[in-house]
């Protein structure tokens, strides 16, 4: 065989491939099919999640006589009507009762955001005896229903007399078990050690070193943990149910449920309180699009690269 012989034999090119080196493999139908079924069950979920949530702005739309008498999701005529006997229910009870929870849950998010900050830092950063058990007991924490607790809080506080006004519902919000595991997870992963350590040597104190140093590092889970608490006591029921007696003191869901149980004898109220539940959720989609930008940090803010 010659030598153009042998040139011509290996620049020949098998059927189904090509010369250029820049050309993959094609996706194949399996691995398209991969992709389109989770997307199938996430808009599934999606639809599942939105459709209450829109029937809740669409119901509160209509007038007490449309409400029973129209299509579901057919819009209504009511909607200035509604807000405006919402507002003016009791002499402005809504508007308490909406100031009560943006107490509750403003005040005891960012309670137990700094809270759960500072033990989840201290039990990630810091060795000394009993952390692990420490954190077991967390753990089981997170494990333990609410609806368990909210009796034996009540016992307790009322055995300080605390019980019946406000602090009763701030206080046993603080200790968020959920949040202190989150903390220490995040503490782990994104504070180094080796800034505490420099730090130290340098001459700083723990407390400087938290403020200046760890705080700033922690800002996205810090801002995970509060966006947590607040929906999380936005939307408790039980504690407040259980904990107060004076409808002056009660946050918007346990108002709203009032507003229920008054509309078997006033069927009025039943669209005061769809109107009420629509507004309610206005604040909480208002939140989370102010604090997702504190999610959107580059690499190097607050923290080491690489």
């Amino acid at each position: 065989m010659t030598a153009v012989e042998t040139r011509g034999s290996t620049g020949r090119s098998t059927p189904g491939t090509r010369s250029g080196s820049g050309s993959g493999p094609r996706p194949s139908s399996a691995g398209r099919r991969g992709r389109i079924l989770p997307t199938i069950v996430l808009l599934i979920g999606a639809f599942y999640c939105l459709v209450p949530v829109g029937w809740v702005f669409i119901a509160s739309s209509k007038s007490p006589g449309e409400l029973f008498t129209s299509f579901s999701f057919a819009p209504g005529t009511g909607l200035a009507g509604n807000l405006g006997d919402l507002f003016a229910y009791e002499g402005g009870q809504y508007g308490l009762w909406a100031a009560n929870s943006l107490l509750y849950a403003g005040v005891g998010g960012v309670l137990s955001t700094l809270v759960s900050t500072m033990a989840g830092y201290a039990l990630a950063k810091y060795s000394f005896r009993g952390r692990n058990l420490i954190f077991f007991m967390i753990l089981a924490g997170v494990l333990i229903p609410g609806i368990t607790l909210a009796i034996p809080q009540y016992i307790l506080l009322s055995e300080i007399g605390l019980a019946g006004g406000p602090l009763s519902v701030l206080l046993p919000i603080i200790i968020s078990p959920f949040g202190i595991y989150l903390s220490r997870v995040f503490a782990q992963a994104s504070v180094p050690q080796e800034i505490l350590e420099a730090s130290r040597i340098d001459g700083a104190g723990e407390w400087r070193i938290f403020r200046h140093i760890v705080l700033p590092i922690m800002v996205p889970g810090m801002v995970t943990v509060f966006l947590l608490q607040f929906v999380g006591i936005w939307n408790n029921f039980l504690l407040p149910f259980v904990m107060l007696s004076d409808e002056n003191d009660y946050p918007l869901t346990v108002g709203l449920y009032t507003l229920l149980a008054k509309g078997s004898g006033a069927p009025a109220l039943y669209s005061l309180a769809i109107t009420g539940a629509a507004v309610s959720i206005i604040p909480l989609t208002l939140l989370v699009l102010f604090l997702q930008r504190f999610w959107r940090l580059d690499l190097i803010s607050g923290g080491l690269k690489g």
